[in-house]
């Protein structure tokens, strides 16, 4: 009865309730980014300046192309990894089921910093693969594998593949196997069922996944810094280098503003794709 006489009521509640976190979304993220952006406006030498300046300079237009190449090569290969360990889970039975899930996101239990400094013992000139090739016979010398973008790669995948698994599971567990057993009695091929039934069922995780590895990689700090450092410098380690090291707080905002527009433009482009392959899922 309550209900019915005091809609407006209810409302206003709703409103009230989540008046808090919107005024602290406002107050410690919209209004910082704005005051970032805007500054980037007012250059002495033009409200484009900043922005001029940037592209023009062939090494940052590098700096750019190799952290959207890194971040696409991370969130494909994250993709491809994810599904196929996210479908194992998935139909797996339920005691060995949590158990491969706590395998999956184990990684998630320790630092990031942790995890590349795992991998500069794995990867580095004197480390764990260069002796097991040399000790096989493989290679006569120790490979520099260290300060690549390869290097840079691997260590994202292994960073952000179990965001994807996360991201999967739970919608792939959400198909019914009755309909991929439907595909394969009507005649459809194990590819077909892949390509028409299951991929698009599968979209609204993938697309989660992807934007989720996509942006985390885009703007990843540590781990190109320590499995990269100055040869495979990317956005994030520019930015550090241009507003703590060089006091250049207009090209620091310059790239903050860059990376803010590409990765809005990347989630959007996401989302329109995930409606094209499947209405439902947006």
């Amino acid at each position: 009865m309550t209900k019915r006489r005091f809609p407006r009521l209810q409302g206003a509640t709703g409103w009230a309730l989540s008046a808090p976190a919107t005024l602290a979304v406002l107050g410690f993220l919209l209004v910082p980014i704005g005051a970032v952006i805007a500054g980037t406006f007012m250059d002495p030498r033009g409200v484009f300046a900043p922005y001029i300046s940037y592209f023009n300079s062939g090494f940052r237009t590098t700096v750019l192309f190799r952290t959207l190449q890194i971040a696409a090569l991370t969130t494909i290969i994250s993709l491809i990894f994810g599904f196929m360990t996210a479908y194992v889970v998935s139909r797996a039975p339920g005691k060995l089921k949590s158990l491969l899930i706590i395998a999956a996101v184990f990684p998630l239990l320790t630092g990031v910093v942790v995890r590349a400094f795992a991998w500069l013992i794995i990867l580095g000139r004197n480390g764990i693969l260069n002796q097991t090739l040399l000790g096989l016979g493989i290679t006569s010398e120790p490979l520099e594998m260290l300060y690549t973008q390869g290097a840079v790669i691997v260590g994202m995948v292994y960073l952000f593949v179990p965001l994807m698994v996360l991201s999967l599971v739970g919608v792939l567990e959400n198909i019914p196997r009755d309909v991929l057993q439907a595909s394969s009695s009507l005649g459809a091929s194990p590819i077909a069922t892949f390509w028409q039934v299951l991929l698009p069922l599968a979209v609204p995780g993938l697309i989660v996944g992807a934007v989720l590895v996509f942006t985390g990689s885009f703007t990843a700090y540590a781990t190109p810094q320590l499995l990269g450092g100055e040869r495979q410098t990317v956005l994030a380690t520019l930015l550090h280098q241009r507003a703590m090291v060089s006091f250049d707080w207009v090209g620091a905002s310059t790239i903050a503003a860059i990376m803010t527009v590409i990765t809005i433009a990347i989630v959007l482009a996401m989302s329109h794709i995930a409606r094209r392959i499947n209405p439902m899922a947006t």
